[in-house]
């Protein structure tokens, strides 16, 4: 089998890949002029500009037209990916019943990791628990109360400290907390909201999970939050309605 030999402008868009991801060159940087990459590359200038486009299609830079011209770098951001991942959900038409599942597995490990950090103390309880405190002057305010249970769970994720669990599932909180916040405006107007001994009962177990993590208790924490995403990930969900990432994720 012939192997397929990269061609020039494939060759010097990874050179300059390579820079950005490797650091030499910082967000907002622009490259060198095409006078002086054409020189330092050896390349004829519509390869140069074969190379710059294909960096500008993977949104590593932009290329300027005009009488300004350059190119302008951007680093890849945990935003960027959530959002091309989103899309590729949306294209493929998948469910928010298959994001919550994805969800109820993902979210616990992460939880559980809140509990083994070492600054937990520090760190993760702090900022639970001042969004702990917003939720209980929301109880009232379903719509709000909504929108401020789901940063606590979002910031259990963004707290785990892998980050590879908090790209991939903070990506799906974010589409999750979109269609949350739309099931909660749709409740409220129909007066099927969860009544308050129900949000009470989530304030109850918000509670027991920060004292788990206090406690360093991640085996039985990542139990108990399984259990308590099954009990409330349950309110909303249309059956068959299909992932729309535009909106949730653009703001993130």
């Amino acid at each position: 089998m012939q192997l397929r030999q990269p061609r020039l402008a494939e060759m010097v868009a990874a050179i300059l890949r390579d820079r950005i991801l490797g650091g030499e060159l910082a967000d907002g940087d622009e490259l060198p002029a095409q006078d002086e990459l054409l020189r330092e590359f050896q390349v004829s200038r519509p390869s140069l500009r074969e190379a710059l486009g294909i960096l500008e299609a993977e949104g590593l830079i932009t290329v300027q037209r005009g009488n300004r011209g350059g190119s302008v770098v951007h680093v890849p951001t945990a935003a960027n990916a959530a959002y091309m991942i989103g899309l590729v959900m949306q294209f493929q038409r998948t469910s928010y019943t298959d994001v919550g599942e994805a969800l109820k597995r993902l979210e616990p490990v992460c939880v559980s990791l809140c509990a083994t950090r070492e600054d937990r103390a520090a760190e993760v309880l702090p900022r639970l628990r001042l969004i702990h405190e917003r939720t209980l002057e929301a109880v009232d305010d379903e719509v709000e109360f909504t929108r401020v249970t789901r940063q606590f769970h979002e910031a259990l994720v963004q707290l785990c400290g892998n980050q590879t669990l908090i790209l991939i599932t903070g990506t799906l909180e974010s589409l999750w907390a979109s269609q949350e916040q739309a099931w909660a405006s749709r409740a409220l107007e129909a007066g099927d909201f969860p009544d308050v001994a129900r949000r009470e009962t989530g304030i109850r177990a918000h509670e027991r999970i920060m004292r788990l993590i206090e406690q360093g208790e991640a085996e039985q924490l990542e139990v108990f939050a399984r259990a308590h995403l099954d009990n409330t990930m349950r309110y909303g969900l249309v059956p068959g309605e299909a992932v729309v990432s535009s909106q949730a994720l653009r703001g993130r």
